[in-house]
């Protein structure tokens, strides 16, 4: 028994242990509890998300106070600061599962405004309970053009694309097809357009009439397998894909603004494919602008003002709305109050009427009966020319039916008929998405490029740097407004995404690179060319600050180490500019990026490429050793050595570089051999780029003079 008892007595110590670990563990959980507590009390909205998350399918909605008050607290943090991207996921998931009822996945949809991007997962998961069904179609439609809304939002659209299929098995729906269909062209890539699909399309078309939604998606299907789709498409469509952003616009436009985002959003995406009717061949030209004729009986009781009858700006806006149309429109070309009153009234009718003649003429006389050479027809060929581009500049913006006959003039062109004139038209030509671009535009020109003389390559590069300007002006203008639209031809439905934008401007820069870089080694680095080429890259390389885009490309190293070591001064008093507002344009760029202040980012090999590019700038000119181990312009020592130049690691530094060397020498003449009086020297002869470039990148400059320590310094 006493063993017994004394074995119960060993039992009870342990016991004691564990209630005690048992009420240690209890209380930690209080705490944690009390913190969790007190930390959701500090964030409502992350308590709110938390509790929208949790909402099971058949929760009781009515009634439900608890339900309405995180919703309200969520919505109001929506509609003023936007949501980050786990919580669209979250509440996406919770509108389109019905979890919380019809009614709050509407209401769900129409706050759901992103604070910087949209993960692509989110949409995937909308998609797929968009296939089970159980939405009604007023939630479906509000999903699909919120999808539209924000569609240059959403961080990647490689698993959009995989799923392209099943987004296309809706074009059957009919409320649905129109946004459908908007969606489906901006993600239609060649290996979507197969026959099944085209055939779905044509029967759509047959049940509903040609409606201009399938026939934008169909024109696209048409780009890509010409040999698909058959049928003859219209030379103009009217309305395109309408804007289904309303809903969004305006709280998407307030938080973007609130958060200072660089970027807005567009989202009327849509891109005629304009085809003009093919002409009979006529044996007379016929270039000369017809004179202002009335179209009706001058007897006619009609009571209008003829426009050969105006004589004043005066006139025209006093009888604005009694004015008739003339019979001839292309007379409208010679008449500078005509094109006034075709830019105030912007009449529909009036420009597809002059798009028709000029379409016609230009057609006819140039492509059927190409001008042949003469003096006489290529002067009368010049001057028509001429109006057109008078009347461009006049009314800011092309003609559509010019824009057609440059791509099919292109690929006839010899590069020498009427030079000027198809330069200046070609750099009138609005933009267009990156894979027209390649066909219409890039291949003529660069046949033409690499088979004719250094002029007319300086040419190609003046013309290409003009387009780009005016491109990135349409962009600047459109952004100083606030919208969300980047339209860029006031009289057609051409417009297109940010990114859609942007792909376009980096195609074309990158396509002058390719051109610069081959055409200066063919030509041995002319400087004319050379100095084009930089002038081009002056408008680049200041595209984020001077244009509000965000989007900043490195010159090739083709085009920046032939300027670096360029005999001339001017190419390197450019280069110097150039990277000077690059620096000044990157590091705004970064700026934004630390404090979240815009939507789309700059690479981070854009930064590795300057400062590589900035090194060997630094290296060459500043500490006297162009030749850096491990560079890009790296040379093996004893192949310098044959060359038997004394000192070559300095050859190109501020002194003896070849296009500076003659001014040390008149330098070294007139004054001595003190440094920074060489420096005030040198940037006082006006080379204001290599000025700005050597002050910013390494403090010395021509404002940094002998007063610094009372007296001169002696060069390093």
């Amino acid at each position: 028994m006493a063993d017994l008892s004394n074995l119960a007595g060993l039992g009870s110590e342990p016991s004691g242990q564990i209630d005690s670990s048992v009420s240690s563990a209890s209380n930690r959980s209080l705490r944690l509890a009390e913190k969790e507590k007190r930390k959701g009390e500090a964030d409502p909205f992350g308590l709110a998300v938390k509790y929208l998350s949790q909402v099971e399918a058949g929760t009781v909605v009515r009634g439900n106070d608890e339900l309405e008050r995180n919703m309200v607290r969520v919505e109001t943090v929506a509609l003023s600061k936007g949501l980050p991207p786990e919580v669209i996921t979250v509440l996406l998931d919770l509108a389109l599962s019905l979890n919380a009822g019809t009614a709050n996945c509407t209401r769900v949809l129409k706050f759901l405004i992103p604070a910087t991007v949209v993960p692509q997962e989110a949409i995937v998961k909308g998609v797929s309970w968009l296939c089970v069904g159980k939405m009604p179609m007023n939630a479906q439609v509000l999903f699909v053009r919120w999808v539209l809304t924000v569609f240059d939002l959403i961080d990647c659209k490689d698993d959009l694309r995989s799923i392209y299929g099943f987004i296309f098995s809706f074009v059957t729906e009919e409320n649905l097809c129109p946004f459908i269909c908007h969606l489906l062209y901006l993600l239609t890539m060649r290996e979507h357009v197969h026959p099944y699909r085209v055939r779905k399309l044509l029967d759509i078309q047959a049940k509903m009439g040609r409606q201009p939604f399938l026939t934008q998606l169909l024109a696209l299907y048409k780009v890509f397998r010409p040999d698909l789709v058959t049928l003859s498409l219209p030379s103009r469509v009217r309305t395109g894909f309408k804007n289904h952003n309303s809903t969004w616009k305006v709280a998407l436009s307030a938080v973007q603004r609130k958060n200072k985002g660089a970027v807005l959003v567009d989202q009327s995406l849509s891109l005629d494919v304009k085809e003009k009717p093919s002409s009979r061949k006529r044996k007379l030209h016929h270039l000369a602008i017809p004179p202002l004729t009335s179209a009706f009986d001058s007897n006619s009781s009609k009571k209008v003002l003829r426009l050969q009858e105006l004589r004043s700006f005066k006139e025209l806006l006093e009888n604005i709305h009694n004015i008739e149309l003339p019979a001839q429109m292309g007379s409208l070309l010679g008449s500078a109050l005509a094109l006034h009153y075709l830019d105030c009234v912007q009449d529909e009718s009036a420009f597809l009427r002059l798009n028709f003649w000029l379409g016609h003429s230009l057609q006819e006389e140039f492509l059927l009966c190409p001008v042949d050479g003469s003096s006489d027809n290529t002067s009368e060929a010049c001057r028509f020319l001429s109006t057109i581009l008078f009347s461009q500049q006049f009314l800011q913006e092309g003609f559509s039916s010019t824009e057609s006959f440059l791509y099919k003039f292109l690929s006839v062109w010899d590069g020498c008929l009427l030079r000027p004139q198809i330069l200046d038209l070609l750099s009138d030509i609005p933009l267009m998405p990156s894979f027209y671009m390649h066909k219409l535009l890039f291949e003529p020109l660069k046949q033409l490029y690499f088979t004719s003389t250094v002029f007319f390559k300086c040419s190609v590069i003046e013309c290409l740097n003009s387009m780009l300007v005016k491109w990135l002006t349409w962009h600047s203008v459109s952004a100083s407004e606030g919208g969300l639209d980047i339209s860029l031809n006031s009289n057609s439905s051409m417009t297109m995404t940010l990114s859609g934008f942007m792909d376009s401007v980096m195609e074309l820069v990158r396509f002058v690179g390719l051109l610069a870089s081959e055409g200066l080694r063919l030509e041995s680095c002319h400087v004319l060319l050379l100095n084009q080429t930089l002038a081009f890259y002056e408008t680049v390389c200041d595209m984020f600050l001077k244009f509000s885009l965000p989007l900043i490309i490195m010159p090739p190293a083709g085009v920046f180490y032939p300027a670096l070591f360029a005999t001339d001064s001017v190419s390197v008093d450019r280069l110097g500019y150039i990277m000077y507002r690059y620096r000044k344009n990157l590091t705004l760029a970064k700026k934004q990026e630390q404090q979240r202040e815009q939507t789309f980012h700059i690479s981070r090999n854009t930064y590795k490429e300057f400062n590589r590019n900035l090194q060997a700038m630094v290296n060459s000119m500043w500490n006297s050793w162009w030749c850096v181990p491990g560079s890009d312009i790296e040379i093996d020592k004893d192949l310098i050595a044959l060359s038997k130049v004394a000192e070559p690691w300095c050859r190109f530094d501020l002194i003896h570089h070849p296009a500076l060397f003659s001014y040390a020498i008149e330098f070294h003449q007139r004054t001595g051999k003190y440094w920074n009086w060489y420096m005030e020297f040198l940037f006082n002869q006006g080379f204001y780029g290599l000025n700005n470039f050597i002050q910013t990148n390494t403090g010395h400059g021509s404002t940094l003079n002998s007063q610094e320590d009372g007296q001169p310094k002696s060069q390093p």
